[in-house]
Parts: structure tokens; sequence; C-alpha cells
């Protein structure tokens, strides 16, 4: 008699849980919001529990992502301060393009290349003086300059130009194309003369952009280009 009354309670507490991960979640609901169940008590701090999980999850994946970029920063810095040679496009950054220079001795036949020369280096002190947009435009008639003279060492440092002036702008998206660019025609020619610049000025795009994840793998290929240079 006493294993009978027992068995009682215990059917109805299973065939209660079965019922509750059976039904449809708004059949539960309506159910337990017409008698005012206790059963939702339980379901409602689930719920929070789960969402709480997620929150501390997601907090932590960010904390990770930030101590990952400083670790990556303090390392370019301490190389940096080892190599001490590079001068900017963007003075406000730490690690920017190299500018070529063009030395006395070089003798300049087309007129374009003139022009040329002349555009990298207008856009370049419009850059110095936060004239940004005045700058894209020089930038862009060198591009263009440059691809007609199948320049493509003067075609990088106009991609180059472009993608500063648009991120000295906040057009961070836009700035990532162009200094994108500059690893393309270095696939393009194989040549990887500003592959080192390119990556950080991504990476410094993506930090800005809040995404984090990308800008770690373009200053881990930063670190990496710097450390073999």
């Amino acid at each position: 008699m006493g294993g009978k009354q027992l068995r009682v309670p215990v059917t109805a507490f299973l065939a209660t849980n079965i019922f509750i991960y059976t039904a449809p979640f708004k059949a539960v609901a309506e159910a337990c919001e017409a008698d005012n169940s206790i059963f939702n008590m339980p379901l409602l701090l689930f719920v929070a529990l789960i969402g709480a999980t997620v929150g501390g999850l997601l907090a932590r994946q960010r904390k990770g992502e930030l101590r990952r970029l400083n670790e990556q920063l303090r390392q370019i810095n301490a190389a940096l301060k080892r190599q001490a040679k590079i001068e900017s496009y963007a003075p406000t950054l730490s690690y920017a393009p190299v500018v070529g220079r063009i030395s006395e001795e070089d003798i300049i036949v087309d007129p374009r290349k003139e022009e040329l020369i002349s555009c990298l280096k207008s856009g370049k002190n419009f850059l110095r003086n936060q004239e940004h947009e005045k700058a894209f435009l020089k930038f862009q008639t060198a591009l263009e300059l440059a691809k007609s003279l199948k320049d493509p060492i003067e075609e990088k440092k106009a991609a180059r130009g472009l993608g500063a002036s648009l991120q000295r702008q906040g057009k961070y998206r836009d700035a990532i194309k162009y200094h994108s660019m500059v690893l393309a025609i270095s696939d393009r020619e194989r040549e990887e003369s500003g592959n080192m610049e390119a990556y950080g000025a991504i990476a410094d795009c993506y930090t800005e952009l809040g995404d984090l994840e990308k800008a770690g793998k373009f200053y881990d290929k930063y670190i990496a280009r710097l450390e073999k240079d």
C-alpha cells in the first residue's frame, strides 16, 4: 500500500515535467498566465540565467580581445623603438608608411611622372596641415597617373595616401579599401614594400570600428612583418 501511495506523486511529477519540455513555449506560457501557476517562476528563472551566462561570456571574450590587442601594441612599440626609422603620411600614427624620396639624380622624362611626384608631395603636405579632403584629391590624381604610367611603386604610395586621408576623416571602412589596395598591388607585382604599414593601418581602422577580432589578425601580420624586416 505504501508503495502505491509513493507512485502517484512520482508519476504526477514526471508528467508535469514532460508537459513543460514537450509543449510549445507559447502554450506553456499561456497556461501559466491563465492560472498564475508556480511553473512560470522556474521557466523565467531559467531564461534569466541563460541571459546572464551569455552576457558574461561575451564580456569575458571582449576583455580577452582587448588584453590581446594591448599586448600586440606593446610588442609593436618595443620593435619600433629598436628601429626608429618610420616617417608617416599620418603623423598621429606611431607606425606609418615610409615616404619615398626622389633623389636629385633622378631624371624625369615623362611630364606625367613629374605631375605624379608633385601630387604625392602636395597630398602629403595637405595631410600635415590637416586638410584631408584636399589631400584625398591630390592622392586620387596621383593614383590615376601612376596607373597610366604602370608604376606600381607610385601606385602604392597614392593608395596609401588615399587610405590615410580617409582614415584621418574617420571614414575607416573606405580607408581599409585603399590600404588593402596596397596589399593587392604587392600580390600582383610580387613586391612587398609598404605591406607592413598597410597591415598596421588596417588594424587601426578595425580597432576604431570596434572589430577587435579582425584588428588582432592584422596586428599579428604587422608584428610578423616587423620582426622579419
